[in-house]
C-alpha cells in the first residue's frame, strides 16, 4: 500500500541538521536542481510574491528559497506542520507504525517532486500550483518524471492529496481518491484533519488492503462511514467518500 500526501503550507521555521544531501528517488535530483535554480531566480524578482502566489505577509519566506543548498535540514516528517500532519502525528507513531510510514507514505512537493518522510530537506516556500519561469506549471513539469519513478512501485494507492498535487502523478484504477463530506459538503479544514486521521489509522492498524473494496472494508472496521465508487474509465481512480 502507498499513501499519497500533499505537503502543507505550514512548515517548521528552520532545520537543525546538515545541508541538503541524498534524497529518495535520486533520478529526480537533476530536475530538483532545475526547480531550485528557477525558484531562487523567481524569489529575487521584484514581482516575486505575485509569481509565487504569496501574500505580502509572506514576503519573509522568500529568503528561505535563496539558501536551499546550504540551509540546515530536517526530515520531511518534521518539516510539514499543517492540519493534516498535526492529525497524522508522525512523531508519535509507535515503532511498527513508523516503519510502515517510512515504507508507504509519499509526500508530493512542488520543489522536490516526491519525498519519503525520512528525506531531509530545508524549509522552503513553493506550491505545486505555481507557474514557475521558465519551467511552467509544476504539476505538468513533474508528471512525466514522477510517473516514471512511481509507476513501478507495487500496491494499492490511497490518495489523500489535494487536486493541485494529484496532477503530478495519476496512478489510474489502482488508486483510491479519498474525499471527506459533512452535511453533503466538503469542509476544507475538517477534510484535512480527517485525511490525517485516516492515514494514521491505516498505519496503526497494520492492514495492507490490496484492492479498493478491501480498503473500504478496512476503514469501515475502523469506524468510518464510507461509500466506494468505481471509476468511470480504467485510467481514473476509484473514489471513496468519508461521511462525517
Amino acid at each position: 500500500m502507498l499513501i499519497l500526501l500533499p505537503p502543507s503550507e505550514g512548515k517548521a521555521s528552520e532545520g537543525g541538521g546538515p545541508p541538503l544531501g541524498d534524497l529518495s528517488f535520486p533520478a529526480l535530483d537533476r530536475p530538483r536542481k532545475r526547480v531550485r535554480t528557477a525558484l531562487a531566480k523567481a524569489s529575487r524578482r521584484r514581482d516575486a510574491l505575485e509569481v509565487l502566489g504569496l501574500s505580502p505577509g509572506l514576503a519573509g519566506e522568500l529568503a528561505k528559497n535563496l539558501v536551499l543548498q546550504t540551509a540546515a535540514t530536517l526530515p520531511a516528517a518534521e518539516l510539514y506542520t499543517g492540519v493534516l500532519y498535526d492529525n497524522l502525528g508522525l512523531g508519535t507513531l509507535d515503532g511498527e507504525a513508523r516503519r510502515r510510514a517510512e515504507e508507504s507514505v509519499l509526500v508530493f512537493s512542488g520543489l522536490w517532486g516526491v519525498l519519503r518522510i525520512t528525506d531531509r530537506v530545508p524549509p522552503y516556500r513553493l506550491s505545486m500550483g505555481v507557474n514557475l519561469p521558465p519551467l511552467g506549471g509544476l504539476a505538468a513539469f513533474w508528471r512525466p518524471l514522477v510517473t516514471k519513478q512511481l509507476d513501478p512501485l507495487p500496491g494499492l494507492v490511497v490518495d489523500l492529496r489535494s487536486a493541485t498535487y494529484a496532477g503530478a502523478w495519476q496512478p489510474g484504477d489502482r488508486s483510491v481518491a479519498v474525499r471527506v463530506f459533512k452535511d453533503g459538503k466538503v469542509v476544507s479544514h475538517m477534510a484535512k484533519a480527517t485525511r490525517g486521521q485516516v492515514a494514521r489509522a491505516l498505519l496503526e492498524s497494520g492492514a495492507d488492503p490490496a484492492s479498493p473494496a478491501e480498503l473500504a472494508k478496512t476503514l469501515d472496521a475502523l469506524g468510518y462511514v464510507v461509500d466506494l465508487s468505481a471509476p468511470a474509465r480504467p485510467t481514473r481512480p476509484w473514489t471513496l467518500d468519508i461521511r462525517l
